[in-house]
This record gives structure tokens, sequence and C-alpha cells, in this order.
């Protein structure tokens, strides 16, 4: 008779086992978020073994102490107050010692602070509690407890056993998914980098963009900066004319003579012209000495004037005399002084209309408009507005000592839908007011003035923002900001906000948000 091989059949508790353990091993083979799968390892522990309160709790690098990374019983209020030190508790303890702990009745065992509280009155309880250390080689990382409801006679070593088998399971996979969100990290560091230098080229100066309509600005700055040709800057209060005559001066020829800057419009007549053209002593009551204008200032540099299309009728005579002669006289003085001075302009007024109407002199427009250049109002280079609230968000978060990370989703989609009638001067004022009362990680959309909340409305809702509005522009927000967190899971993004399912999907259905934007593309 052959030998025969005699097999014990398998308990109910080893299918259990065998069970729990493959699914575990799966759901944590593919994981590629941490909390979720770490989630799904205890749900399946307690639904196999009947193991109830299960929580997973690691070191937190940066405050030394241990914290709940995931207990699904939980909520979010009993999650804070269970921290520990480490040697702190029982679980303290076997993360201090790496050697696994067994309390049979958690009601005699002083050294269970209960901090969530979530069991409630321990003397009513018959509960016992199992703890293992989860360890990275021979350093223990967190440790992994679960509750079991106390019998006479229990035997805690195939629990122990089973769930120091878990714990190896989960260290790797803690190990292996913050080896791969620190490369991401890497990553998304080296493609900001490159993306900055990238940009450089779109840069004159301190001008940021990367726009088709920006493009042709630098090209012909470009081609006009080492001549001495008059420059006529148009366009709206805001689009940057100062910046691309400095532009304009920094790329010349004459870029280590002086810029000199004159507002046109913010000076009388009178003091206008001494300021343009200089003074001699007793020229008028309280001239006591002789002062340089700004065209003696600017000798061998350059010469802005900005709000050109504010000169008075008797200024603008002077003016066109210097544009021709390149000579003019002090008021109060008999000689003419040379200049060398090239002569840049700009204006936000229609100077073809003011010429028309007689406000302005036909012969100065010409003299001026040898090279014109047109800046486009922000509304009509909209790729440019992301670059530049990132440029300011950088430049302010550094200017106030600020570590803002990025500018959330809703409210790019405020920046994108508002008009900007202010243009760039407008963005960068959004934006420093935003970095100011910013106290987060993220600019959201609460943080931006009350004209740009109610972007996507400005002509059918007039007035302040209410509070209701305000409320639900802010819970919009956070669920915009959870969906993306949870890749377009609503359970998830549920779990987050420490809410229910059914809430989310109602207020999902309130704000028309469609989940299926924030899901991760498989092509």
């Amino acid at each position: 008779m052959p030998n025969a091989v005699l097999t014990k059949p398998a308990t109910s508790y080893e299918l259990a086992e065998l069970s729990c353990l493959y699914e575990i091993t799966r759901a944590l083979a593919a994981a590629s978020d941490l909390r979720e799968c770490l989630r799904q390892a205890i749900e399946i522990l307690s639904s196999r073994m009947e193991m109830g309160n299960g929580t997973i709790t690691i070191i937190n690098p940066i405050t030394g102490q241990l914290e709940i990374e995931v207990a699904p019983g939980l909520t979010a209020e009993a999650r804070k107050r269970g921290k520990y030190k480490i040697g702190e508790g029982i679980t303290g303890r076997v993360v201090a010692t790496g050697a696994p702990i067994v309390v049979p009745q958690i009601s005699e065992e002083p050294l269970f602070l209960n901090r969530t509280r979530a069991r409630g009155d321990l003397q009513q309880k018959t509960l016992s509690f199992i703890c293992v250390p989860i360890k990275h080689g021979q350093q223990a990382i967190g440790a992994l407890s679960v509750d079991r409801d106390y019998k006479e006679g229990i035997n805690f070593d195939r629990d122990l056993q089973l769930l120091t088998v878990l714990s190896g399971l989960i260290a790797q996979t803690v190990i292996r998914i913050q080896a791969v969100n620190e490369e991401r990290r890497r990553l998304e560091s080296e493609n900001t980098q490159l993306r900055r230098e990238l940009s450089e080229k779109y840069r004159i100066e301190s001008i940021v963009s990367n726009s088709s309509r920006m493009q042709e600005v630098f090209e012909m700055i470009h081609r006009v900066a080492d001549s001495n040709a008059t420059v006529l800057l148009r366009g709206e209060s805001g689009t940057g004319k100062t910046m691309v005559a400095k532009a304009i001066h920094h790329n010349s020829k004459r870029a280590g003579k002086p810029f000199i800057a004159v507002n046109c419009s913010a000076l009388p007549e009178t003091l206008l012209e001494s300021e343009l053209f200089g003074h001699e002593a007793g020229a008028f009551t309280g001239a006591s000495a002789a002062k340089k204008g700004r065209f003696e200032l600017a000798e061998g540099g350059t010469l802005f004037l900005d709000e050109i299309g504010e000169l008075t009728p008797s200024v603008q005579v002077k003016l066109l005399n210097v544009v021709q002669d390149r000579e003019f006289q002090r008021l109060g003085g008999t000689r003419p002084i040379r200049c060398n001075v090239r002569l840049v302009a700009a204006t936000n007024k229609d100077l073809e209309k003011a010429v028309a109407e007689g406000s302005f002199r036909e012969d100065l427009y010409y003299r001026l408009n040898v090279f014109p250049i047109y800046l486009p109002p922000l509304r009509e280079r909209r790729t440019d507005i992301l670059l530049l609230a990132d440029f300011f968000l950088d430049k302010y978060g550094k200017e106030n000592g600020k570590s803002i990370r990025r500018i959330s989703t809703p409210a790019i989609d405020l920046l994108m839908q508002y008009h900007w009638p202010g243009n760039v001067r407008e963005l960068q004022n959004c934006i420093e007011r935003a970095v100011l009362i910013c106290d987060e990680d993220s600019v959201k959309s609460y943080h931006l003035p009350p004209t740009l909340q109610t972007a996507d409305s400005i002509d059918a809702r007039q007035g302040p923002l209410t509070f209701a509005a305000a409320v639900e522009d802010f819970e919009r927000e956070l669920i915009i900001d959870a969906l993306k967190r949870a890749q377009g899971n609503q359970t998830k993004a549920a779990q987050l906000l420490d809410t229910s399912l059914r809430i989310i999907n109602y207020k999902i259905g309130k704000y028309d948000i469609d989940p299926k934007q924030f899901k991760l593309s498989n092509g």
C-alpha cells in the first residue's frame, strides 16, 4: 500500500486568516495613496477577523510624536486627541521597545490611556487590546493596534502572529509610497525649475509673459531699443507702459545713463514746465536758485513722459520745439540748452480723437508717433494671468516671509473669469492683498477681493458679497479641494471633510460640480 500523506483540514480561523491576508496584500500592492490603502487594510481586518477599533499610528518626523494616521471608526476630533509621546501609554511603549503588547482586559490596565475616548466607559467593557510595532529594519516607525472581545481562555498567539505579518506589509507599503511621493516631489520641483528657466526667454527685465500678443511687443522693443527714435506707448492704464519704457532704456546703448520719468498729469502747468525744462533764479516767486529740469537730468539717457495726452497747449508748444530741435530754454533763461535725450511717451487716451477735437497738437502727435507700440489689456492676454499671478505670489510671499505654495483651483477660476479693468496693476494689487490676509499654504477664493468673488455674475449681481454667498463660495472650494485630493472619489472626499457621503453628494449637485474632472486619466 503506497504511503499516504495525511493533511489536517484548515480551521475556520485559518481560512479567515488566509482570506484576510490575501485581500490586504492585494490592496496594499496596488495602492498609491497611503491613507486610502491603510484604511482599506483596517476595514478588511475588522470584517474578516472581528478586530474592532483598528488604528495605525505613525511617528511624525517634525514633532517626534506618535499621531494617528488611519482610524476609520474615529471622528476628526478623536484623531486629534490621539497623540502620544514615545514611551507614553501602551502604544508609545510598543514603539519605544519595538515589542508587541497584549492587554487581556483594558478596564484593568492603568497604562491604557483611552485618549480618543472612542470606547466610552472602559469599566463597562470587556475588551482586549493588541498592539504590535510597525518596523522599518530594526527601527519602529509606528504601531498597529486592534480591539477584541475578551473571552476566558482566549489564545492571543495567533492574533499576534497575524498582526505582526500585517505590520510588516504595512511598513513596506509606507516606505514604498513615501519613496514614490518623494520622487514625485523631486520631479515636480525640477519641472517647476525648468518652467522658470524656460520663462526667462519671455522676460525683458521684470516683464513676465508668454502670450503671443506680448511676444509682438517684445519683438518691437528689441527692434527699437538701440535706435534714437521717439517711441509712443499706447494702452489702457495698468498695462505696463512704464515697465516697457524701462525695458527699452535698459536694452539700449543708453542703459548706463539716467532713466527719468515724469507723470504729466500729476503736476499743474507752471510746475510741469519747471520740472521739464528747469528754471533760473528769480524766474518766479520762490525760485531762489537755478534748477535743472528733467531734460537736463536725463542727459545721455531716456526721458519717459507718462500721460502725454494730459499736456496743456502751452506746454505742448515748448515740447514740440524740444522734440524737433533737441534744445530748450529754462524758465526765465535766455540761452538755448542742447540735449541728447531719448524720448519715450505714453498715453491711455485716444490721441487721434484729441487731435480731431483740437485739444492735442497735430504736429506734436506726428513727432511723437514715430514708433508706436500698443500694449494689449490683460483680458486680451489671458494666458498671462496665471503666470503673472504666480510671479506676484512668489514675490510678495518672499517680501512678507510667507510660504504660500499655490493658488487653489476655485481661486484660479475667479482670476480667469474676471475682466480686469485695472489690468496688470489690478492683478498685482489683488495678489498682494491675498498674500497679506492668507494664513494657509494656498490662496483660496475667499482671500480674493469681493469684486472677483462675484466675477461669474459681475453684471447680474451688484453690491457687496452677501453672507450666504460667501458661505457657498467657501463650501464649494472645500469640496473641490477634497475631490482633487480624492481624485474624484466622493466617498473619500466625504472622509477627508469628515462628513457623510449623502451631504457631499447633495452639495456636489447644489454647486454643479463634476467629480469626473478630478479623476486621473489612464491614457
